[in-house]
């Protein structure tokens, strides 16, 4: 038997639990994995979620709109504003439209909640892949959060943004709401936002009015709008458009032979201003002023419509009224020359000749053009479209060198007397012709207003606004001449003289120490007339009898009796002088056509206005002009809609009258040829002819023109108002007038007619050889002798017998 016992086994160590370990390692992985995410979710739901805009905001949404000014009949004059927009409602955009962008950015616009995954994969799966996104994975619906609510930044956190705020987007508003918010926001190149905007942009069309290529052209430029611009790359624009077409086909919205005829079309963008109707652009600056002042900076982008009080078809008139007056000044003063001499090698090369025809200004609707050859009577030259025009040389023989303002050269004999091979000219269509013309160094200002109420029908500015933005009609103050005459005379009026007065038309010299040591004044024509009556010195526009009919009546009555008419006191106080009854004074053409209205609507002051409403983004007027008017019937005084009376209505018709024989047979007497009955105005002339004027009415328009240099300079000797200004006028009244009746002013109660003497002014009987009935206030009419002084010569000489 052994005593030995059994072998006892050695104690293992305790083994480390690896498995533990690993388990929670992988526990912690995971939990980060899981609990990372859904921390930053949680800090993402409790910090970030609440500061996101809400969605249904997108209902009330408005847009950066231009400023739009108008006429009166819904004419466009301008658009003001830095980006160019043309909102539309989802129902007012083509259907073409909407398939050519669903087609090129979001062809499951209207399947998705919002947010394509497949679209985001298959980009995420491009950028770890190949290092580049070469697909978008923005939804149309992604692409408004962006656009209206977030910044540009390409963070994480933004496209997560955008992913929820596209989810809240498509519950908030429709499908159709979406994709209009998208097509009017979007940015399509130069200065356009909006589809609407790009096709006037690109094409100059309404949207409505694009072809198939064009459509498919405004959708490609989204992804990238200067690298597919049609403009600054068409090779690339096209490439760009072809896709969108085949997408288009693909899609199934387009026919096979649609994609390849639209394919086939040659790119033929051109970049377009905004579709203006009107030339106004005085107007327009004007309306902008006006819309600052009113509404504040913001106004040029709120997309309000100021409506002007312009009628379209009277503006382009008198647009083309001044430039025609213009040129026929420079047609009378001789020609300065071509704009340039392009040397043979330039003309060799077309498209050399077309570019440089191309950079050079063209002001006033002239147009240039560059001398090709010349033939026995004519001149032929190639005008920037490339079209060949013909001179015939009689319409250039008024182009004698202009050698100075009362001086030219040689009348030409043929037409190299004028021109050579290689002149660069400017052009201007006349009566349906080509003519030689010439950018004009003098420039004009009109205003024609109704004076009735003060609208104001036509406004220019200048000879053009973009050669020139300073406004001649309401800022330059120029001395009107014998255009402040009738002023003067209504104030002799009523102070007791009538048109029968007669005032010595005589040598004066005169010491005023408020004028020159020793002031010689004359008429124009540099002869005296002696005794003449007022009315007759108006009609010649005599200046002694102006001046001595002035110390008459008495400075200080004139100046406050003057003021009624709205012509500013302060001015006249600079010329308490006798210089006053000449118009030493200065003025504005807005100011003297205000003055002017007082005569034709027989007597109240009205006040020139050019803003008739103002319309805001939805059509809501938010201002309406409310002008005083003159009364014409039922007049109750302390109507605060009714303009004040400042004249009597027989002192407006005696003078009125007196002005009505300027055009008849005085200095106004060219006006004859508009055969009118109801027309009255005054000339104008400045010391030097350094100032034209005409102003001109009948009872339904009012008119003013003013012509000159903007620094004052001589215009010429011959230059006087009825010259250089008022065939503007009769080109612009002739159409003003047209649709107005041909009767007389009507004759207010209280005047009465008496034959007087032609010679004195003195009262005789009616039966008297010559006797001319003058118009006399009843008040003060001179009393009818029984018979004449020759009858009473031959009475007396039988009683001495």
């Amino acid at each position: 038997m052994s005593d030995t016992n059994p072998q006892t086994p050695e104690k293992q160590p305790t083994p480390k639990p690896k498995h533990k370990l690993k388990t929670a390692l992988w526990l912690s992985v995971i939990a980060g994995f899981i609990g990372a995410p859904l921390i930053a979710l949680a800090v993402y739901v409790f910090t970030i979620y609440p500061t996101l805009p809400d969605a249904a905001s997108l209902k009330d949404v408005t847009y950066q709109v231009p400023l739009k000014i108008v006429t009166e009949d819904g004419q466009l004059i301008s658009e003001i504003g830095t980006k160019k927009r043309i909102p539309l409602d989802y129902t007012e955009i083509p259907e073409r439209m909407t398939q050519a962008i669903i087609s090129s950015e979001d062809e499951s616009f209207f399947e998705h909640g919002g947010v394509d995954y497949k679209g985001l994969a298959r980009a995420v799966f491009e950028l770890v892949t190949t290092g580049s996104k070469k697909s978008g994975g923005s939804t149309i619906t992604m692409q408004v959060a962006r656009n209206f609510f977030l910044t540009k930044e390409k963070t994480y956190l933004r496209k997560f943004n955008e992913i929820i705020l596209a989810y809240k987007i498509e519950n908030e508003i429709s499908k159709q709401e979406i994709l209009a918010l998208y097509l009017n926001k979007i940015f399509l190149g130069y200065r356009s936002y909006g589809v609407a905007a790009a096709a006037q942009t690109y094409y100059g069309k309404s949207i409505n009015d694009l072809s198939l290529d064009e459509y498919a052209m405004i959708a490609g430029l989204p992804k990238a709008p200067s690298a597919y611009n049609p403009i600054a790359n068409p090779e690339r624009a096209k490439l760009r458009r072809n896709y969108v077409l085949r997408r288009m086909f693909e899609q199934g919205f387009i026919t096979e032979q649609e994609m390849l005829d639209a394919q086939a079309v040659e790119v033929h963008a051109k970049l377009m201003g905004a579709r203006i109707d009107i030339e106004a652009g005085y107007v327009a600056e004007m309306a902008r002023s006006f819309a600052i002042e009113n509404f504040g900076e913001d106004a040029l982008k709120q997309g309000l419509t100021i409506v002007t009080t312009i009628n379209s078809r009277l503006q382009n008139q008198a647009n083309q009224a001044v430039r025609n007056g213009l040129q026929e000044y420079e047609r009378r003063h001789g020609y300065r020359g071509p704009i340039q001499h392009l040397s043979p090698a330039e003309m060799a090369d077309e498209e050399q000749v077309l570019e440089i025809l191309n950079g050079i200004p063209k002001y006033g609707q002239l147009q240039t053009a560059a001398v090709t050859r010349f033939s026995k009577t004519d001149t032929q030259l190639m005008m920037l479209d490339g079209q060949t025009v013909t001179l015939p040389f009689e319409d250039m023989q008024w182009a004698a060198p202009y050698i100075e303002v009362n001086k030219k050269g040689a009348e030409p004999k043929r037409p190299q007397d004028v021109l050579k091979v290689g002149d660069v000219v400017y052009l201007q269509k006349l009566n349906g012709q080509w003519q030689l013309a010439q950018d004009p160094l003098t420039e004009a200002g009109l205003i024609s207003v109704n004076p009735k109420d003060g609208q104001i029908f036509a406004l220019v500015g200048g000879f053009d606004f973009f050669r020139s933005k300073f406004n001649r009609v309401v800022q330059a103050r120029r001395q009107p001449g014998s255009n402040f005459k009738p002023f003067l005379y209504a104030a002799a009026f009523d102070k007791g003289l009538t048109p029968a007065t007669t005032i010595n038309d005589a040598p004066v010299v005169f010491h005023d120490r408020a004028l020159e040591d020793v002031w010689r004044p004359e008429n124009y024509s540099g002869r005296f007339y002696g005794p003449t009556r007022l009315r007759k010195a108006l009609a010649y526009s005599r200046n002694l009898v102006s001046i001595r009919l002035l110390q008459r009546i008495g400075i200080n009555y004139t100046v406050n009796y003057v003021q009624r008419f709205g012509l500013p006191v302060e001015e006249m106080n600079k010329h308490r002088d006798l210089s006053l009854s000449l118009g030493s004074a200065q003025f504005t053409p807005w100011e003297i056509v205000q003055a002017y209205a007082t005569f034709a609507n027989t007597g109240y002051r009205i006040s020139p206005y050019l803003i008739q409403e103002v319309r805001d983004f939805n059509g809501d007027v938010i201002y309406r002009a409310s002008p005083k008017t003159a009364c014409e019937v039922q007049c109750m005084e302390g109507d605060p809609n009714s303009a004040p009376r400042v004249i009597s209505p027989q002192t407006a018709y005696i003078t009125t009258s007196l002005m009505q024989d300027v055009i008849k047979y005085g200095s106004g007497r060219k006006a004859n040829v508009l055969k009118r009955e109801d027309i009255a105005g005054k000339t104008g002339t400045t010391n030097d002819q350094k100032d034209a004027w005409f102003s001109g009415f009948n009872p339904y328009v009012a008119t003013t023109v003013w012509v000159g240099f903007d620094t004052p300079s001589t215009l010429g000797r011959s230059e006087v108002g009825g010259r250089a200004a008022l065939p503007i006028w009769i080109d612009y009244m002739r159409l003003a007038l047209a649709d107005y009746p041909n009767a007389p002013f009507a004759r207010p109660d209280g005047l009465v007619n008496v034959p007087i003497n032609p010679d004195t002014g003195e009262a005789v009987p009616a039966d008297t050889p010559n006797a001319f009935f003058e118009v006399f206030r009843e008040d003060n009419a001179p009393e009818i002798p029984d018979i004449t002084a020759t009858k009473m010569h031959q009475i007396t000489e039988e009683l001495f017998e």
